[in-house]
C-alpha cells in the first residue's frame, strides 16, 4: 500500500496543469482520482477586528487530526467555484417579511459569478425547488419572486433534503465550495427529521452551512422565544461545518448580513490532507486547524469527519 507521502506526491503531480490548459479547464480547479480520498476543508480566516485574512500561504496552516498533525496535500486561495442551495421560509408568519426578503435574497445572487451555480428552495411545510442549479440570474431571480408566505415551519426536513441534494449533486473528481445559505424566522412546528439527525447528516457532508435567523419583532415573543431550539441547532450546525449562524435584530440587517456571506464565500482557503490514520473503523476525527505564526486570528472550519467504514 502506497504511503500518504507517496499518494501526495502522486496528487501533486496530477494537479499541476499545463500552463498551454484551456482556461476554462483551469478555472474549474483540480480534479482528484477516484482511488484518493482527500480530506478537504474551506477555511475562513479573520483577525481581531473581524475583518478577512487574505494573505496567508500554505506554510502558515497547521492542520491536526486527533492531535497529529497532517501533511497538506492541496492549498488554493483561488475563486473555487461555488454550487449554493439558497433557502428562504415562507411559512405564513414570514408573509409581512416577505417582500424585504425577496430583495435581500435576489440582491445576494447578483454577487454569483458566472462559474457560480445556485438552487432556490422555499420550504413551509414541505421543501420546494423553485429552481434548479443555475448561473441565470434572471431565472434565479424569478424563482425569488414567486415565494409565497402559507401553512406551517418543516425546519428540518427542508435542511436534510438540501443537505442530501447538495451531496448528491456533487461530481466525482471536480472540487467546488458547496454552501447552504437559509433564511428562517422561526420554530420548527412540522418535521418528521429530527435535529439530531440533521446534525448527523451535516457533520458527514463537505458543505458550510450559514443560517439567519430573524429574531420576534415583539418585546413578549422575544421573552418566549429566550431558548429557542432553532437557535441551537443554527448555532450547533454553523459551528460543526465551518459555516456562521447570524440573528439579525432586524430584516431591515438582511443585505448587510447577505454581503458578509458572499464575502467570505469569495475569501476561503481550500486545503487538503491525506489522512495519516490508514484505518477504516469509521470513527469520528477531530479536526483542528491553526495559523502558528499569526495572533489573533479566528479559524473556522468543519470540526471533523467520520472514517471510511471497514
Amino acid at each position: 500500500m502506497k504511503t500518504p507521502q507517496l499518494i501526495a506526491l502522486a496528487l501533486a503531480a496530477a494537479l499541476a496543469l499545463p500552463s498551454h490548459a484551456p482556461a476554462q479547464a483551469r478555472q474549474q480547479g483540480p480534479i482528484f482520482g477516484t482511488g484518493i480520498e482527500i480530506i478537504n476543508l474551506s477555511l475562513s480566516v479573520t483577525d481581531a477586528r473581524n475583518n478577512f485574512v487574505t494573505d496567508l500561504v500554505q506554510r502558515d496552516f497547521a492542520v491536526f487530526e486527533d492531535g497529529i498533525r497532517q501533511d497538506l496535500s492541496l492549498f488554493t486561495h483561488e475563486n473555487l467555484p461555488i454550487s449554493m442551495v439558497l433557502m428562504i421560509d415562507t411559512s405564513a408568519s414570514m408573509e409581512e417579511k416577505l417582500k424585504t426578503a425577496q430583495d435581500a435574497a435576489i440582491r445576494f445572487t447578483k454577487t454569483l459569478r458566472p462559474q457560480d451555480l445556485a438552487q432556490v428552495v422555499q420550504f413551509n411545510e414541505r421543501a420546494t425547488p423553485l429552481q434548479t442549479f443555475t448561473n441565470d440570474l434572471p431565472l434565479l431571480e424569478k424563482a425569488i419572486r414567486s415565494t409565497e408566505a402559507s401553512g406551517p415551519t418543516a425546519l428540518h426536513n427542508a435542511l436534510y433534503v438540501a443537505l442530501k441534494d447538495l451531496t448528491r449533486d456533487k461530481k466525482a473528481a471536480e472540487l467546488r465550495r458547496r454552501a447552504i445559505v437559509m433564511l428562517s424566522d422561526g420554530e420548527d412546528t412540522a418535521s418528521l427529521v429530527t435535529d439530531d439527525q440533521v446534525l448527523d447528516l451535516a457533520k458527514k457532508s463537505e458543505i458550510n452551512i450559514y443560517t439567519i435567523s430573524l429574531r420576534p419583532a415583539r418585546a413578549q415573543d422575544r421573552a418566549r422565544a429566550a431558548f429557542s431550539q432553532a437557535e441551537y441547532l443554527f448555532n450547533a450546525l454553523t459551528r460543526e461545518t465551518g459555516g456562521r449562524a447570524y440573528f439579525p435584530s432586524s430584516i431591515g440587517e438582511l443585505d448587510s448580513v447577505y454581503d458578509r456571506i458572499a464575502e467570505e464565500l469569495r475569501t476561503l482557503y481550500s486545503v487538503g490532507y491525506i489522512s495519516s490514520n490508514l484505518r477504516r473503523d469509521g470513527k469520528w476525527r477531530r479536526i483542528v486547524v491553526r495559523v502558528p505564526e499569526r495572533e489573533g486570528v479566528q479559524i473556522r472550519h468543519k470540526l471533523g469527519y467520520y472514517a471510511p467504514p471497514g
